[in-house]
């Protein structure tokens, strides 16, 4: 990751805009640099003024070296000339022929002396030592010039007398009076000559100063100006460190204090070298860099988004495509996780991710990552939904209140009232001081005619109220469940989804008082209202129904009495369509009609009544009551193989018993059948039951009449 980390998605330029971006960069350096780099062509322009000086200086020296070696060679040569003039007069003397290497070596000096003599005083080419012609340059310090005027002096009249012995012939007066012109100047040539090796040793010796000056001079100057870049260079350095740890300080500032989870994607799908303090958190798990990113989500989501979310990385990694006309298509905009929290367990979270492209010379180098938990936004979304749904549900119910027989809305009000103030009494007179049998038998109660309520409300389609109702019912199995000092604290949260209840049916009442006036329910109200319930629960519950109500006679019995009976009868509806009748594709499979048949009817017959709730559903299964009472654990095998059928069947109606799975709306508390034991007992009445597996359940209600 680079020092500084841009948290704005948008960060993310085009092509041309990073490359004009990178341009003012690198602009912005040269500025920035400029010292270093004038620093620089300086250092290389005194090394290249230096390795001129030198290279010219060197030149000069070896063309000293070269005049040193002829200025001795002069000297030895004079030498040689005087030699040999005094060999040839010895053989003169003696009578003697001349030898001819004498004579050659006499004439090779002078021509050479005299040849080396022009080229001092002129500048010229002329054989070296060793025999190959050389450049001398003329000489052009004073005291040079002025030997040379001094040799010159010597040799021109040297010269002339010495050029009758360079050919054949020569007399001996010539040969003597050249010997005699040698012996009388040979010491003061001979001294001008060590002079002018001694000046030519002094002007390579002042070059070699010059050159050592020269490279001494240039190497303090390039040391000068390195030091120079140096002292630059590590104040730049230093600044450069300082900013980039300031912006690494202000980078993981933001990352520690950033809410988002933040990271770079590189291609090959791992995260970055910095990440966000949050990221881990929103994970449920350590996150450190070099993660693959997929490994990391995998245990989080399910097979198919995970496989989605790969193919739109590589997707955004691919620069040919538009990543405007991906962003729509994120997998991964709103995931719904379970990750542990802090005390390790698992909570529902759900989080947005969200990509976009870093790109460089065209091409993606990484995708940032943003990740967001929007679970406060969703469980907004979520709430805000089922508060929608629940106005509606309440403005269905009013319209339903409206539309209701008036005498039936008028006595489910005034019972529904009624019987909510006396749970209240109960509620207030139970404390978790009392004993366990009292408490139980008290929150049995108050089970009891909160069933109730749901059962008419659900008559009636007041949905609203059959909701709270079930909510109310929720409450008080926890009551029930609840151990220890929990009690207390559970029955406290009681009074509130009560009062809640007592505010939904005062508002009912309100509506009661809108209606037209009604003397009494008339029987075709009971039997809709009856048939309305058993149609709405087997749509909860994915079934058909067909409903046969005939409960016309209920008018004929005492108020308290039919309210009793009704009670009774929604009851044993709810139950036959909830756990008689099978799913339509059941009862295809059995042989049977998709809709199930259930028939409610109140007749009086030899001077009593009874109510009779049939369905052809799948029966009562003897078997399955006794396989749930051994998974509620109220007995152990050994005890309920000492159970006839009919002493298992009987534990239906015990308090608590249900074969549903899962608790829902109309199954599941085991409150229903123990309401109607109840309301059977105060009726004086009793139950006879039927049922014939896969064809039959018949509940038979007979008390006086």
């Amino acid at each position: 990751m680079a020092a500084v980390l841009s948290l704005d998605p948008r960060a993310a330029a085009p092509a041309a805009g990073a490359a004009s971006a990178r341009a003012r960069s690198r602009s912005f350096s040269f500025g920035k640099y400029r010292e270093i780099i004038i620093a620089v062509a300086f250092f290389l322009l005194f090394d290249l003024g230096v390795l001129v000086l030198n290279f010219y200086t060197s030149f000069k020296i070896d063309q000293d070296t070269v005049a040193i070696n002829l200025a001795g060679r002069q000297r030895y040569v004079s030498q040689r000339i005087a030699r040999t003039l005094l060999e040839l007069d010895a053989a003169r003397a003696a009578g003697q022929a001349y030898k001819a290497d004498t004579l050659a070596e006499l004439r090779g000096g002078t021509k050479l002396w005299d040849a080396s003599h022009r080229a001092f005083r002129e500048g010229g080419t002329i054989p070296g030592g060793d025999g190959k012609p050389v450049y001398l340059a003329p000489v052009t310090s004073a005291q040079g010039r002025m030997l040379e005027d001094a040799m010159s002096a010597i040799w021109t009249p040297y010269f002339q007398r010495l050029q009758p012995l360079l050919a054949d012939g020569f007399t001996e007066q010539q040969l003597a009076e050249a010997l005699a012109f040698s012996q009388a100047n040979n010491i003061r040539l001979l001294t001008t000559a060590n002079d002018f090796v001694t000046e030519t040793q002094n002007l390579g010796a002042s070059r070699a100063s010059t050159l050592r000056l020269v490279q001494t001079g240039g190497i303090v100057l390039a040391l000068l100006n390195f030091a120079f870049i140096l002292f630059k260079f590590l104040r730049r350095l230093r600044t450069s460190d300082a900013a980039i740890e300031a912006a690494n300080d202000e980078n993981r500032e933001i990352l520690t204090a950033v809410r988002e989870g933040l990271f770079l994607l590189t291609p090959d799908h791992r995260l970055g070298s910095q990440l966000s303090a949050s990221a881990s958190a929103l994970f449920g798990r350590p996150l450190k860099p070099g993660d693959n990113f997929f490994t990391v989500l995998q245990p989080l989501v399910s097979e198919k988004a995970l496989n989605d979310a790969r193919d739109y990385v590589e997707l955004l990694f691919a620069p040919h495509v538009k990543e405007g006309l991906v962003q729509d298509i994120n997998p991964l905009s709103e995931v719904e996780l379970l990750v542990r929290n802090r005390l390790g367990k698992e909570t529902r979270r759900y989080l947005s991710f969200h990509f976009n492209r870093v790109q460089e010379a065209g091409g993606v180098r990484h995708l940032l990552v943003t990740v967001q938990d929007i679970s406060d936004r969703m469980e907004l979304q979520h709430r805000l939904a089922s508060e929608r749904q629940q106005s509606q549900r309440e403005f269905g119910t009013l319209l339903r209140a409206m539309d209701a027989d008036p005498a039936l809305l008028r006595q489910f009000v005034a019972r529904a009232e009624s019987t909510l103030l006396e749970v209240n009494d109960l509620l207030r007179g139970t404390s978790a001081t009392q004993g366990e049998a009292a408490l139980f038998k008290r929150l049995d109660e108050a089970a009891r005619r909160i069933h109730a309520i749901k059962g008419d409300a659900g008559a009636l389609g007041l949905d609203t109220i059959a909701g709270l109702a079930h909510q109310f019912e929720s409450e008080l199995a926890r009551v029930r469940e609840a151990g220890g000092g929990d009690v207390g604290a559970a029955l406290l949260a009681l009074p509130l989804p009560l009062e809640d209840l007592l505010t939904k049916v005062g508002a009912l009442k309100s509506i009661t008082g809108l209606q037209r006036p009604a003397a009494a329910a008339t029987p075709d109200a009971a039997n809709a209202a009856l048939a309305r319930l058993a149609v709405d629960v087997a749509t909860d519950c994915g079934k058909k129904v067909a409903p046969v109500v005939r409960m016309g006679a209920l008018s004929d019995l005492e108020e308290q009495t039919g309210t009793l009976v009704r009670e009774i009868a929604v009851q044993l509806l709810r139950n036959a369509v909830t756990h008689g009748i099978e799913s339509p594709m059941s009862r295809r499979a059995a042989g049977k009609d998709a809709d199930g048949k259930v028939e409610v009817q109140l007749m009086r017959t030899e001077g009593e009544w009874t109510l009779l709730v049939r369905d052809d559903g799948g029966g009562l299964s003897a078997a399955r009551v006794r396989q749930r009472l051994l998974e509620l654990g109220w007995y152990t095998a050994g005890q309920l193989e000492s159970f006839d059928d009919r002493q298992i069947v009987s534990h239906i109606f015990r308090p608590g018993f249900s074969t549903a799975g899962d608790v829902s709306m109309h199954a599941g508390r085991g409150v229903g059948l123990d309401l109607v034991h109840a309301n059977v007992n105060r009726l004086g009445g009793r139950v006879l039951l039927s049922s014939t597996p896969g064809r039959h359940t018949e509940f038979r209600v007979k008390f006086a009449a």
